[in-house]
């Protein structure tokens, strides 16, 4: 079981859910993986304190011409949809960054003189804290392409009974890219104006891709009543709803575990589990048919 935890803006507490969601299952005797897919600005690790037992460069393939081959004929700079590789009269440039390691450059290139090269992008690290088998993935300054590094992240995951995909925000493609594949998607929103807007964005990208969904209102007890009209319009399950609570406030600044430093939510997020496993099937059985 896939569930991934997404919002359409940052700062709705989307890792605050995945990671208490991933504690509190490995609570209930299941084995449970997190894979920390924000990887521009990862922070799971700040809540679970992961030992990491292993850390590997995430390389992603980049085309490297001979000039003494290449015959300009301009067929890799055609294949390419992202100008990552330009023929000149004068030669070939090839822009790394933009490069999507599709390998179309040196599948057309005619006289070979095109072939493939690697280069670093990010980082992997694995390790576990305490029950929750841990992954994440970070982006290496400077680097404008995070999904190479996500589906790093997500070709690691362990095999266990339940993966928390802790996606990045917004829904943008390094957002679709994580909860591509995943059985349930959280929305994680605020009941703000910004938090309405940013949602409806977000609900719009789920859609597009035909995952299941819900949606987590957070702080639910500020702001107006725009966010619960605007789900029951659209017909979306509002799965829970978390108050504004100072001592959750109180225990996120001290990077603890709400469900650790305070008992009571601990039946919330095993309620907000179980429901998600109701739904799961049933999803499967619409996307089926």
């Amino acid at each position: 079981m896939r569930i991934a935890v997404a919002s359409g803006k940052g700062g709705t507490g989307k890792t605050t859910v995945a990671t208490n969601l991933a504690v509190a299952a490995s609570r209930n005797g299941r084995t449970v993986g997190y894979l920390d897919c924000d990887v521009e600005e990862p922070n799971g690790a700040v809540f679970l304190k992961p030992q990491i037992s292993q850390t590997r460069p995430v390389n992603v393939s980049v085309p490297v011409v001979d000039s003494n081959k290449c015959t300009g004929c301009g067929k890799c700079g055609e294949i390419c949809q992202y100008s990552a590789i330009v023929s000149m009269k004068k030669g070939v440039l090839v822009f790394p960054e933009l490069c999507h390691g599709c390998a179309g450059c040196w599948l057309v290139c005619p006289a070979g003189a095109v072939a493939e090269s690697h280069r670093t992008t990010g980082e992997l690290q694995r390790g576990r804290a305490g029950e929750v088998q841990f992954v994440q993935g970070i982006l290496s300054i400077g680097e404008v392409m995070s999904p190479p590094v996500i589906r790093a992240v997500k070709d690691a995951a362990p095999e266990v009974d339940l993966l928390v995909i802790d996606s990045p925000p917004g829904t943008s493609c390094p957002v679709i890219e994580s909860v591509r594949d995943a059985d349930f998607v959280l929305l994680v929103t605020e009941p703000t104006p910004f938090g309405l807007n940013d949602l409806k964005l977000a609900v719009e990208m789920v859609r597009a891709v035909k995952s299941a969904f819900g949606v987590v209102i957070n702080r639910a007890d500020v702001g107006d009543d725009q966010t619960r009209r605007y789900c029951r319009q659209e017909q979306i399950e509002v799965l829970t709803e978390i108050p504004d609570d100072r001592q959750v406030a109180e225990a996120y600044s001290r990077g603890e575990m709400i469900v650790d430093a305070i008992p009571k939510y601990r039946d919330l997020y095993d309620d907000l589990l179980n429901q998600v496993e109701t739904r799961i099937p049933r999803a499967r059985q619409q996307l089926e048919s």
